[in-house]
């Protein structure tokens, strides 16, 4: 896969050998220790991958950005080279095509569809009615009693409801769309389980374009069906895929993020206690969670369409690349003390939403959601703490975004 002009070809004096990929986790709340590593000695380095495919991984917080704003750095899942983490992951994305997993002209074209729907005008106007949700949630928990699962309960429940409120999808089994996004999401799925799981997800969602079609009503769907898919701007096909991966996308995420916060915040009580003593900090604290979590490590998967230089070493054309956000949010030459949470960080230039044009198009959503989901916990059940010992959670080391399975917690 390497060229014998790369600086680390196999055969080149001192080359090192691939490391495996992914790397574990120690601590949920940094990146893996061998980030650090490699930042210093082998900024760009080859890894071997679970489907045995090599590929390189950036772990520098200015080698990231580059890899990510260069349009030599594809996103096709098509490309031969594309370093997928799952045996099923390129098959079943080739043909769902998730618009995330393609290039300008057909991602842009894309893009410009949803971006509407996420502005910073839009989101701030879905305020009110996140938090009545969000109210209306933790009330159904607290009402139920302790112990419960968190993840289900409320991470879970938080994020797939505004996601699911926002395209116009009823009220549905909030588990089956955790259940669709852990079988696609997960490594050790196959092409068949991932095609079967996101099928019905599929079925579901045409049986709602449908609907619109017949009686469109102010929600996303509608707004797709109407101004995209009559027209014949897009097929019920690639609209389907567009959906689907908004969904999985928008909730998946969050879900972890408002789950392994809520366990840091646990572990750690002086930090909500800043935010009771001052809730304004919630925006900043937001984006310090993110940057420390970056629960989307490895989610920005690239080919080199040709050779790209990064850190003194070149990365071959047609070679897969991961863009470690983890990585880059922890790097030291652009974060003072990267493993140290401070909700009082200025200059926080993190990218756990990526960066480039496939930056994460919900990004404000996500905000949102965070913001009132943490605030409103913090706020309201100040004794939530754990039911059990603190080595009984259990982390997900095999998903496309890191998180937790379960966080069993009374009050």
């Amino acid at each position: 896969m390497t060229s014998p002009e790369s600086p680390t070809a196999p055969d080149a004096p001192g080359a090192l050998a691939p490391r495996a990929f992914p790397m574990r986790r120690g601590c949920p709340f940094a990146a893996p220790a061998e980030y650090a590593a490699l930042r210093t000695d082998e900024p760009v380095a080859r890894v071997t991958l679970p489907t045995k495919r090599e590929a390189w991984v950036v772990t520098r917080y200015d080698d990231v950005r580059e890899l990510l704003s260069d349009p030599r750095a594809s996103a096709d899942i098509r490309r031969p080279g594309f370093p997928a983490l799952g045996e099923g992951e390129q098959e079943a994305g080739a043909r769902f095509r998730p618009f995330i997993r393609t290039d300008a002209p057909e991602h842009t074209r894309y893009r410009r569809m949803l971006l509407p729907a996420f502005t910073v005008r839009r989101v701030r106007a879905m305020r009110p009615a996140v938090q009545a949700r969000v109210d209306e949630i933790l009330d159904a928990m607290l009402d139920a009693g302790g112990p419960v699962d968190f993840v289900t309960a409320y991470a879970n429940a938080v994020s797939t409801s505004v996601i699911c409120e926002l395209l116009g999808i009823p009220r549905h089994d909030l588990e089956f769309f955790r259940d669709v996004t852990r079988i696609s999401g997960s490594r050790n799925s196959t092409a068949e389980q991932v095609s079967e799981a996101l099928g019905g997800l599929f079925g579901l969602l045409a049986g709602l374009v449908a609907e619109r079609r017949e009686e469109p009503r102010d929600d996303l769907i509608s707004k797709l069906v109407t101004d995209h898919l009559v027209p014949g701007n897009v097929t019920m096909d690639q609209l389907l895929s567009t959906l689907g991966i908004t969904i999985n996308a928008g909730r998946e995420t969050t879900t972890s993020m408002i789950a392994l916060s809520t366990l840091l915040l646990l572990d750690r009580p002086e930090l909500p206690a800043q935010l009771r003593q001052d809730p304004s900090l919630m925006p900043a604290a937001v984006d310090e969670l993110l940057r420390v979590l970056s629960v989307a490590d490895s989610i920005p998967l690239r080919v080199a369409a040709e050779d790209i230089e990064l850190s003194g070493v070149t990365v071959p054309a047609d070679d897969g690349v991961i863009a470690l956000l983890a990585g880059a949010n922890h790097d030291p030459e652009q974060f003072d003390e990267p493993e140290r949470v401070d909700f009082h960080r200025t200059d926080n230039h993190h990218v756990a939403f990526g960066y480039g044009v496939h930056q994460c198009i919900g990004q404000h959503l996500a905000r949102l959601e965070l913001e009132v989901a943490l605030e409103t916990l913090v706020r309201r059940v100040p004794t939530l703490r754990l039911a059990g010992e603190r080595d009984q959670v259990v982390v997900k080391h095999d998903s496309a975004t890191f998180g937790l399975d379960e966080l069993m917690v009374t009050w």
